[in-house]
C-alpha cells in the first residue's frame, strides 16, 4: 500500500477530486460524528465521502489528492479487496516517485530540455546520500564561477560562462526534484533555493558588467536596469497573489477566458514562454553570453522582461477591474508589509489622518509621489536641492498612500510602484553623477535592498509575517532610504568620489543588517517549508 500512503501523506499532490482520499487541516472530530450518522442514515459505506461533505460544510479546508496512477479505494467485499490489491500491486512506485519529482507547471525549456534527464540526476544524488541543500550550494558555486568567467572579458571566458550557467540551472532544477523524490523538505532548503536564485542571477549580471568594462564598454546602467526590472516584476507577482490569496467573490470574465485558453494545449506553452520564466531567461542569457556581447545580453533581457512584465501586469489589472473581489484584512496587512514603509511614513501618516489627502485612492497617491520624484530626478541637475524637495513630497504622499488598508481593486500595485521609484532614483542619481564607480556602488545598494524585499516575501509566504519592526526602522523604509540618497547626492555633488563612497557604505550597512537578521530567522524560526508542486502521478 506504499503508493496509497504516498498519495495521502505527500504534500506535492494538488487538490482535485479523488475518491477515498482526503486530508483535513483541523476540525475533523465534530464533522466525523455527523458523517457517521449521515452514512448510517443513508445506508452507505462511503464514510470518506460523507466526512468530506461534512468538513466542507464546516468550512474546513479539505484536500483531495489527484492520484493519477496511484490507487485509493474502499473495498466492500472480498472481490473488491482482491481487485484493489491487484491494482495497487500494478503501480510502479519508483516510476511514480521519479515522475512526480518533476515540478508541475514549469516553462517549456525546463520541461522539455532539463527535466527529462535532471530527474535521473536527482535519483543518483538520492542514492548516494546527497541532500537538496548540498545540490543547491553546488548550483550557487557553479553560477559564481560562471560570473567569474564572464568577468574576464574574453571570448573563451564568455563561452565558459554560458556553459556553466546552464550547468548551474540543471543543478537548480535537480535540488527541488531531489527534495520531492526523497521527500526531504526543509525550511532551510526552501529559503536557500529561493534566495540563491536571485544571488546567482545578479552575480552573473555583475560578472557581465565587469567583463564588458574590461573591453571598454560600460554597461553597469544596463545591468542595474535589468535587475530593477526583474525585481519589480517579481513584486508585481507577489503583490497580486497576496492580494487575491484568500479574497472572496474572486472571479472575473478574463479568468474564465484564461481557463479556456489553457484547454487548447499549445497556448499553455506559448503563454508560459512569452513571460520569459527562469528557464527561458537563463537559456537566453547563456546562449547570448557565449556568442554575443554583454550589451546585447542586457538589451535582450530588458526587452524580453519588459514585454513579459507588461503582458502579465495588463492581464492582472484587467482581472482586478472586472472582478468584484472582497479582500481580507490579512491580504491588506500583507500588502502593507510589502510596501516597506518606515518610520518617516509612520510619523507623517499620523499627521495626515485628519486631512483630505488620505481620501484619495492609495494607487493614485503612490503614482503622484513616484511621478513627482522621478520627474525631479530626471529633469533637474545632479545635486539639485529641488530633488530633495521632491523626495520630501514623496515621503508625504507615499505615507498617505498606506494610511488606509490596501483593499482596493488595484491597491496591489502600490508596493511595485514604491519599488520602482526607490530603485530607479538610485539608478538615475548614480548614472548622472560624474563618478565612474557610482553605478557599481548603486548596483550593490539595490541588490542589498532587493534582498530585504525578497526576504519579506518569503516570510509572508511561510506564514510567519513580515520582518520585525526594528529591522524596517533601522533600514529606514523605502521612503527614508530614498530621501537619504537624494540628500547625499545634493551634499556630495562636488566632492570627488564621496557620493560613491556613501552609496558603498549604505549598501554594506543594509546588507549586513538584513543578512544577519535573515539568516538568524531562517535558521532558528522553525517556519514551515513552502513545498512546490510536483507533477501528478
Amino acid at each position: 500500500m506504499h503508493a496509497l500512503r504516498l498519495a495521502l501523506t505527500d504534500p506535492r499532490f494538488p487538490a482535485a477530486a479523488a475518491p477515498g482520499a482526503i486530508t483535513a487541516q483541523s476540525g475533523a472530530r465534530p464533522a466525523l460524528a455527523r458523517a457517521l450518522g449521515a452514512a448510517g442514515d443513508a445506508g452507505t459505506d462511503d464514510l470518506t465521502g460523507a466526512l468530506a461533505d461534512a468538513l466542507d460544510a464546516d468550512g474546513v479546508s479539505v484536500h483531495r489528492p489527484q492520484l493519477g496512477t496511484l490507487v485509493a479505494t474502499v473495498p466492500t467485499d472480498a472481490e473488491a479487496r482482491h481487485a484493489a490489491r491487484a491494482a495497487v500491486a500494478a503501480v510502479d512506485d519508483e516510476a511514480v516517485r521519479l515522475r512526480s519529482a518533476v515540478k508541475a507547471h514549469d516553462g517549456f525549456f525546463t520541461t522539455f530540455f532539463i527535466s527529462p534527464y535532471s530527474r535521473y540526476i536527482a535519483r543518483w544524488c538520492a542514492r548516494r546520500g546527497l541532500t537538496p541543500n548540498q545540490v543547491t550550494t553546488a548550483s550557487l558555486l557553479t553560477a559564481l564561477i560562471a560570473a567569474g568567467c564572464a568577468a574576464t572579458g574574453e571570448r573563451g571566458g564568455y563561452v565558459a560562462a554560458g556553459v556553466l550557467l546552464l550547468v548551474s540551472f540543471v543543478l537548480d532544477c535537480t535540488d527541488g526534484q531531489l527534495a520531492r523524490y526523497a521527500l526531504k523538505y526543509s525550511t532551510m532548503g526552501a529559503w536557500l533555493d529561493a534566495t540563491f536564485d536571485r544571488a546567482k542571477e545578479y552575480a552573473f549580471y555583475a560578472g557581465l558588467a565587469l567583463g564588458a568594462a574590461r573591453g571598454g564598454d560600460d554597461v553597469w546602467a544596463l545591468a542595474l536596469g535589468a535587475m530593477i526590472l526583474m525585481t519589480c516584476r517579481h513584486v508585481v507577482d507577489f503583490s497580486f497573489n497576496e492580494a487575491n490569496h484568500d479574497a472572496t467573490a474572486n472571479t472575473s470574465p478574463t479568468a474564465a477566458l484564461s481557463d479556456r485558453l489553457d484547454g487548447l494545449g499549445w497556448t499553455v506553452w506559448a503563454r508560459r514562454m512569452i513571460i520569459l520564466p527562469i528557464g527561458e531567461r537563463w537559456a537566453m542569457i547563456a546562449v547570448l553570453t557565449a556568442f554575443t556581447t554583454p550589451r546585447i545580453v542586457f538589451w535582450a533581457l530588458i526587452i524580453g522582461c519588459a514585454f513579459g512584465a507588461c503582458y502579465t501586469t495588463a492581464g492582472r489589472v484587467l482581472r482586478s477591474v472586472t472582478r468584484k473581489a472582497r479582500r481580507t484584512d490579512r491580504a491588506a496587512q500583507a500588502l502593507a508589509d510589502l510596501a516597506d514603509s518606515g518610520p518617516l511614513a509612520d510619523v507623517v501618516r499620523g499627521q495626515l489622518s485628519r486631512t483630505g489627502i488620505v481620501r484619495l485612492q492609495p494607487l493614485v497617491l503612490a503614482l503622484i509621489a513616484s511621478g513627482a520624484l522621478l520627474a525631479a530626478v530626471l529633469g533637474r541637475p545632479f545635486g539639485s536641492r529641488q530633488v530633495i524637495v521632491a523626495a520630501v513630497f514623496y515621503v508625504v504622499f507615499s505615507a498617505a498612500a498606506v494610511a488606509r488598508p490596501l483593499k482596493g481593486a488595484l491597491d496591489w500595485l502600490v508596493p511595485p510602484v514604491f519599488r520602482a521609484a526607490e530603485y530607479t532614483t538610485v539608478l538615475v542619481l548614480a548614472a548622472r553623477s560624474d563618478e565612474p564607480q557610482a553605478l557599481p556602488a548603486a548596483f550593490g545598494l539595490v541588490a542589498a535592498v532587493a534582498y530585504h524585499h525578497y526576504d519579506t516575501v518569503y516570510r509572508i509566504r511561510g506564514g510567519t509575517g513580515a520582518p520585525p519592526a526594528w529591522l524596517v526602522r533601522v533600514t529606514g523604509g523605502h521612503e527614508g532610504r530614498t530621501l537619504l540618497v537624494t540628500v547625499l547626492a545634493a551634499l556630495l555633488a562636488d566632492r570627488g568620489d564621496d557620493f560613491t563612497l556613501a552609496l558603498t557604505a549604505l549598501a554594506v550597512a543594509v546588507a549586513l543588517v538584513v543578512l544577519v537578521e535573515s539568516i538568524r530567522f531562517w535558521v532558528s524560526s522553525g517556519a514551515p517549508a513552502v513545498h512546490d508542486e510536483g507533477e501528478t502521478a
